[in-house]
C-alpha cells in the first residue's frame, strides 16, 4: 500500500472514530431522556445503536479487504511446485501437441518416443551414461561400478560399437541405476562417425552423465562436453588411469581440469579414479592385480543422488520432452507452411484472373489482387488464429501500403515486363503485365503473412517492411520469374491468351507447379 493510501486510511479512520464518539454521546443523552418516560423505546434505541456500530465496523473492514485485493491479478495457471509435477504436465501437453501432426508415420514415431518417456518417468530409474573418447576406460569403469566383468576391455579404440546397458544398485542408496556404456567419440572413418553419433544420442538421454578422460581435456573433447552441459545434462568429469601418475602429478592434473571447466562443472564434480589399475610386480616375481579405485566417484554419485534425487529424472524428462516437442513443432510448422502455400497459390491466380477480366486501373491493383483480406483470414486459420474480417482487412491494407511505400509495386511490374520483353505502353500489353503482376504481388503479400503468423502474429524487430523486403528479394530471381510467368500462362490461358501475342509467349513444356 502506498504512503498516500495510508494517509487517507488514517484520516478516514480518525473521522469514523470521531463520528462514532459523537454519535454514541448523542444517543446516550437521548437514551437517558427517553428512559424516564418510555423505557421500552429506550431499549429499541439501544439496539439501534449496537446495530449501527456493527454496521460501521463491517463497512470499515470490508473497505480494508477490498483495498488489499485491488490491483491483484489472478494467475492464469498454477506453476507446479515440484519438478516431477512439471514433467508430468509437460508430457501431457506433448501428447496434445503430437495429435496435431497429420503425417501418420511421423506422428506414430514421435508418439512411440513419448510413450518411452512416460514409462521412464513412471519407473523413476536413474539413467547413468558413461561417455568419452575411445579407450579412455569407459568399459573398465562400468565393470568396476557393477563389480563384475560385463564388457570386453581392450586398449584399442572402437571396442564398444553399440551402447550396452546394465542395471545395478548403488551402495548406501535405494536407487536402482541403469548404466549405459557408449561407443567412443573422435574415432576415424565412417563407422567411427556413426558410433559417435550414437554415443552423443545416448548421452543426450542421460539423467546423469559421466564424461571419462584419461589425460588432459583436449579441445576436441571440450567442445562436446560444453554442448552437453549447455543442453542441460547433469555431468561429472571423471579422470581415469590415475595409477599411471605420481601423487603430485595427480593433484596437479585434477587442479588443472577444475580450472579448465570452471563455470561448466563444479570443482567437486571433477573426480579422479583408477578403474582398471595396472598389475604390480611383487618382489617375489609374482604379479598383483590391484582393486579398482573408484570410491571417490561412488561417493560423489551417492552425494548427488541424496542432494538432487528425483529431480535428476524429472529434469531429464523435461529436457527430453522439450526436445521432442521441438521436433513436433518443426513438423507442424512444415505442415502448416504447405497448407498456407496452397492458400497463397490459389489466391494469386484468383487475383490475376480478376485483374485480367476487369478494367481496373494500376492504382487499384494492390487492393484487387495483392492484398486480399480473405486470404489473410484463411492463412490465419491455418495457424490457429481466428481473425474477423475487419482485422483481416486492416492487416491487408497495412501490408498494401508497405508494398507501395517500398516501391515494390513498380518494381514487380518492371520485373514482369522485362521478363515478357514487352512494352507496357499499350492497353492490351499493359493488361497482361498487370494480371501477372497482381499474382506476383499477391504471392509476396501471402508469403509475408505466413511469416507473420508463424511468429505468433509478430513482424519481428525489423517490422513489416523488413519481412516484405525479404520476401520480395527471395522471389525476384530471374529463374523464378520465368517459371512464374510460365505458370501464369498455363493457368490462365483463356484470359492471357487474349492479351499476349503468340510470338511473345514463353515455352510451356513441363511447366512447374
Amino acid at each position: 500500500m502506498t504512503p498516500a493510501r495510508w494517509l487517507w486510511l488514517i484520516l478516514g479512520l480518525g473521522v469514523i472514530l470521531g463520528l462514532m464518539l459523537w454519535l454514541v454521546t448523542a444517543l446516550h443523552w437521548l437514551y437517558i431522556q427517553v428512559a424516564f418516560t418510555t423505557p421500552f423505546l429506550a431499549n429499541i434505541l439501544l439496539l439501534l445503536l449496537i446495530g449501527l456500530l456493527g454496521g460501521l465496523l463491517y463497512v470499515f473492514f470490508r473497505y480494508l479487504y477490498l483495498l488489499n485485493r485491488k490491483g491483484r491479478r489472478s494467475p492464469t495457471f498454477q506453476v507446479p511446485a515440484a519438478k516431477t509435477d512439471a514433467a508430468a504436465e509437460n508430457l501431457k501437453a506433448l501428447r496434445q501437441q503430437l495429435s496435431q501432426i497429420e503425417d501418420e508415420v511421423a506422428r506414430q514415431a514421435l508418439l512411440a518416443r513419448a510413450r518411452e518417456l512416460e514409462d521412464e518417468f513412471h519407473r523413476q530409474e536413474l539413467r547413468l551414461v558413461v561417455f568419452g573418447t575411445g579407450s579412455a576406460g569407459k568399459t573398465s569403469l562400468v565393470n568396476a561400478l557393477i563389480g563384475e566383468m560385463v564388457g570386453e576391455v581392450a586398449p584399442t579404440m572402437g571396442t564398444t560399437e553399440v551402447g550396452q546397458t546394465y542395471q545395478f544398485w548403488l551402495p548406501y542408496t535405494d536407487q536402482e541405476i541403469v548404466i549405459t556404456d557408449t561407443p567412443g567419440i573422435l574415432e576415424a572413418g565412417v563407422a567411427g562417425t556413426y558410433r559417435e553419433q550414437m554415443a552423443r544420442q545416448l548421452a543426450a538421454e542421460a539423467d546423469l552423465l559421466l564424461f571419462v578422460l584419461d589425460d588432459d581435456l583436449r579441445q576436441s573433447e571440450y567442445t562436446p562436453l560444453v554442448n552437453l552441459v549447455e543442453m542441460g545434462k547433469r555431468s561429472l568429469l571423471v579422470l581415469n588411469k590415475m595409477d599411471l601418475r605420481s601423487e603430485a602429478d595427480q593433484l596437479a592434473l585434477l587442479k588443472h581440469l577444475r580450472q579448465r571447466v570452471r563455470g561448466l562443472i563444479p570443482p567437486e564434480d571433477v573426480v579422479g579414479i583408477a578403474a582398471h589399475p595396472q598389475p604390480v610386480r611383487l618382489p617375489t616375481g609374482e604379479w598383483l592385480e590391484p582393486e579398482p579405485h573408484i570410491l571417490p566417484l561412488i561417493r560423489r554419485i551417492t552425494a548427488v543422488l541424496r542432494e538432487e534425487g528425483d529431480d535428476l529424472v524429472a529434469d531429464n524428462i523435461l529436457l527430453q520432452s522439450q526436445r521432442l516437442g521441438e521436433q513436433a513443432r518443426k513438423i507442424i510448422d512444415q505442415q502448416r507452411r504447405r497448407q498456407a502455400d496452397k492458400v497463397v497459390e490459389r489466391y494469386q491466380w484468383i487475383g490475376a484472373g480478376v485483374v485480367c477480366v476487369t478494367p481496373i486501373p494500376v492504382v487499384d491493383l494492390l487492393a484487387a489482387a495483392a492484398v486480399n483480406a480473405q486470404m489473410v483470414m484463411e492463412i490465419g486459420t491455418v495457424y490457429g488464429c481466428d481473425l474477423n474480417r475487419d482485422r483481416a482487412r486492416e492487416l491487408a491494407l497495412s501490408l498494401g501500403k508497405t508494398l507501395a511505400s517500398l516501391g515494390i509495386v513498380k518494381g514487380a511490374m518492371d520485373l514482369i515486363a522485362t521478363a515478357l520483353q514487352l512494352s507496357v505502353g499499350g492497353m492490351v500489353i499493359g493488361k497482361a503485365v498487370q494480371s501477372i503482376t497482381a499474382a506476383y504481388l499477391t504471392r509476396i503479400a501471402g508469403k509475408s503473412f505466413i511469416e507473420y503468423f508463424r511468429h505468433n502474429q509478430d513482424w519481428g524487430d525489423g517490422g513489416i517492411s523488413e519481412v516484405v523486403q525479404e520476401q520480395f528479394q527471395l522471389n525476384r530471381r530471374d529463374e523464378f520469374i520465368q517459371s512464374f510467368i510460365q505458370q501464369a500462362i498455363a493457368r490462365l490461358p483463356a484470359q492471357l491468351g487474349q492479351v499476349i501475342p503468340e510470338s511473345f509467349k514463353l515455352p510451356q513444356e513441363n511447366p512447374e507447379d
